[in-house]
């Protein structure tokens, strides 16, 4: 007898298996990105000290912040740090010796300060989780992004995880639209619910095949911005082949200097200023309004400090959407970063940006609708292992029965 094996039954193979594969490692980000999504509350219910009320004040300048924080340690020096209403939080490093090349420990390497006046509100080491309360949520994000390895291969494997995972929700809608004749519509509405007056396995199939169909625009940008942050070698290629995105490698080609300008001539104060005059002329060319400063970061490599700001054009309420590149050796405008109409390729991924971290213009309404997507993410992997394990039950039953009748 001959089998014949059609397009939909490949697609079904690939799209079960496909499934199976990733399911525990979508359940694990599902669950982990939900509680992503509320970073901020969580924080600041585990470390209230960690936080101040702005009670209408003015936070300090930035390269003011900056001054304060080189001042607590004197081996430290500051690579990044953002400004927020309720905390400045700098990102800290000892150089390395020298002689033998290997970094110094300061003990910490974030620290945190009162925006308002430069007091220390604490710091901590992001890689002892014995500090476990200011670590509470980097764990999380370890957890979400390398299973809690912090290694390398882990990020790159739930990049490939996410590949799969983008592909399969391509595969998946494709399952779900009606075959043979009849009005198209009317039969492909079927998929969008579900029976709930059924049996629990047809529930089951619903509520799976709904759950996908009504999150598959949210299902598709995370899975494709997933790509975006673990497989750079994957995402950048293929925006830049579609939207002509620039990649990485040309930054890194562009600005890369010949050695790292590890001592550069303008301190932070200095930037900082050269950072306000630069925007505010950027901002009245492309007719944009600077909300407030956000944050700053030092690129040795490049030369360069980032000024960073938050504009009307933002997609996010925290991030590095808006901002310029200072010269640190004279000040200079080097390069300017806005979060929309100067590619396509750009505007999609900082948009992905903003989808993924559950942060568009900081709206509640969508972090706590992230909150969710993250359960039905993992309830979408649950319910297909379990359609999968009650056709594997039919299948095996099927063949016990063959097999007694043929004895």
């Amino acid at each position: 007898m001959k089998i014949r094996i059609g397009i939909r039954d490949v697609i079904l193979f690939v799209h079960r298996w496909t499934g199976l594969a990733t399911a525990l490692f979508l359940v694990i980000v599902g669950l982990t990105g939900s509680l992503l999504a509320v970073r901020e509350p969580i924080n600041r219910l585990v470390n209230p000290s960690l936080y101040v009320d702005a009670n209408g004040r003015q936070p300090l300048e930035m390269g003011i912040l900056a001054e304060r924080a080189l001042a607590q340690e004197p081996s430290i020096k500051v690579w990044m740090f953002t400004v927020e209403p309720h905390q400045a939080l700098f990102h800290v490093y000892v150089p390395a010796d020298p002689v033998t090349g290997k970094f110094g420990n300061a003990g910490f390497d974030q620290l945190v300060l009162d925006p308002y006046t430069g007091r220390e509100l604490g710091h901590y080491a992001m890689d002892n989780w014995s500090q476990w309360r200011p670590n509470i949520m980097n764990i999380v994000y370890d957890a979400h992004t390398t299973l809690v390895t912090r290694k390398p291969w882990a990020w790159v494997f739930l990049g490939y995880v996410a590949l799969a995972w983008t592909i399969d929700t391509v595969l998946a809608f494709w399952l779900t639209l009606p075959r043979g004749k009849g009005p198209f519509w009317r039969r492909w509405a079927e998929a969008w619910g579900v029976k709930w007056s059924a049996s629990p396995a047809r529930i089951t199939f619903d509520l799976h095949r709904a759950l996908a169909l009504w999150l598959w625009p949210l299902l598709f940008a995370f899975a494709w911005s997933g790509v975006m942050f673990g497989l750079p070698g994957v995402y950048e290629p293929t925006m830049h082949q579609i939207f002509g995105m620039p990649t990485m490698d040309d930054t890194i080609n562009k600005f890369t200097l010949p050695k790292p300008l590890l001592n550069p001539p303008l301190g932070w104060h200095q930037a900082q200023l050269a950072g306000e005059k630069l925007m505010a002329e950027q901002a009245r060319q492309h007719n944009i309004t600077v909300q407030r400063p956000y944050g700053m970061a030092y690129i040795e490599q490049f030369g360069v400090y980032t000024y960073s700001v938050r504009t009307s054009m933002d997609f996010r309420g925290h991030g590095w959407d808006s901002g310029i590149w200072v010269d640190a050796t004279d000040g200079r405008l080097r390069d300017l970063f806005l979060p929309r109409g100067e590619n396509t390729g750009s505007t999609i991924r900082n948009l992905l940006w903003g989808i993924h971290f559950g942060d568009l213009r900081d709206w509640i309404a969508y972090r706590l609708f992230v909150v969710l997507f993250g359960f039905l993410l993992a309830t979408l992997s649950i319910t297909g292992v379990l359609i999968w394990a009650r056709k594997r039950r039919a299948r095996s039953a099927v063949r016990s029965r063959a097999a007694t009748a043929a004895a």
